[in-house]
């Protein structure tokens, strides 16, 4: 009998890790939307492993119960976090759900290095975290450690840590659009309106009544107004480039569409600024960047054109009001807003080209 009980806790664990990985990666909570788009965007790199999965509920079960597409991969079964032998996984990739991961991640390997695309580490302030997640934050050591990773503009810091906090859907694409304006000085710091849409996804996977077809079918509501989570991390970034303290106006809304974020931005222009001061000021900032689309003018951004790639679409238009101007942006939620601002992540803190396995072109139609 103990000969049989051992046999069948090393056919598990061997089903849990697979060896012989060049960089061997494991998804913690890789059932979700996040999860499955991970795997997505990795499974086709040559030198990367998938050597664990987990997702307590569904432990034991095969990957294709819960993502039958990738019934035909070689992965390893989903598993508890708990049967997982890190020292020999090289990156983490956390999709858990705020308030778990830090407790999670203070328990690994103090060498491992992390992904973490929960809410638990974008917060410098761990106060404030405390005020909008509403418990004390549980590794305020790892905090400290922690570089938040929008991509584009923290990668010096991004390259060297061990910790990366990625960015929330909501806020990547209005940084992206607003912090090389307030770095250059080109609008009003007391005037920011952030208007934006989610898709159906960035609920999460979770049943919820909200959530269903017919409840969210044919309508767009708003939500969580004026204190969204994701409204104090948008403030953090836009604070931090702007060199004082910044409070904007954000209200989310959610849309009956499958992926995307949508942010119509309105702000008021510094005395002397234009929208062309707009449009110079983001070709300096993002003239290399693979990731960063900037529409010339007459042309506005769309959440299909950047349907499953990590694109971040913006333009800027001149108000009919004297002295303002509107910002358009777009993302994938699940891809830039998360999958593959992680995936962006990794490479940078890997060492490889920025753009490995990113360079997919939007799902059309």
């Amino acid at each position: 009998m103990m000969h049989m009980l051992m046999e069948t806790f090393l056919t598990l664990n061997a089903r849990c890790q697979m060896p012989n990985a060049n960089t061997k990666i494991a998804i913690l909570g890789a059932s979700g939307y996040t999860g499955a788009e991970l795997l997505r965007l990795l499974l086709p790199l040559p030198d990367i492993r998938i050597a664990a999965l987990t997702a307590e509920k569904n432990a034991g079960q095969p990957v294709a119960a819960l993502l039958p597409h990738l019934a035909d991969r070689n992965l390893p079964d989903l598993c508890r976090i708990d049967a997982v032998d890190f020292s020999k996984i090289d990156l983490v990739f956390c999709c858990l759900p705020h308030g778990t991961t830090q407790d999670v991640i203070a328990a690994l390997p103090s060498s491992l290095r992390v992904v973490d695309l929960s809410a638990d580490f974008r917060l410098a302030d761990i106060a404030v975290y405390e005020k909008w997640y509403g418990h004390p934050h549980r590794a305020p050591q790892l905090q400290a450690e922690a570089v938040y990773g929008l991509t584009e503009l923290t990668r010096d810091k991004i390259r060297k840590a061990r910790i990366v906090a990625n960015p929330g859907c909501y806020p990547t694409a209005p940084q992206l659009s607003l912090i090389p304006l307030l770095r250059a000085g080109l609008i009003a710091t007391d005037d920011i309106i952030i208007d934006a849409k989610s898709g159906v996804s960035g609920a999460g996977r979770e049943l919820k009544l909200g959530s269903l077809f017919s409840e969210m079918s044919e309508g767009m509501q708003a939500y969580a107004v004026a204190s969204h989570r994701h409204m104090p991390e948008i403030e953090q970034g836009l604070s931090l480039a702007a060199g004082k303290n910044i409070a904007v106006n954000f209200t989310p809304h959610i849309v009956p569409l499958n992926r995307g974020i949508f942010a119509s931005i309105y702000v008021k222009l510094a005395k002397g600024a234009d929208a062309e001061a707009v449009r110079k000021a983001w070709e300096k900032a993002y003239k290399d960047e693979p990731f960063i689309q900037i529409l010339p003018p007459g042309h506005l951004p769309s959440t299909r054109q950047v349907r499953g790639t990590n694109m971040c679409q913006m333009t800027v238009v001149a108000d009919h009001l004297p002295g303002r101007v509107i910002i358009l942006s777009t993302i994938d939620n699940l891809v830039k807003g998360a999958a593959g601002q992680a995936l962006q992540n990794m490479n940078v803190m890997l060492g490889l080209p920025e753009t490995t396995g990113l360079n997919q072109t939007a799902m059309f139609p």
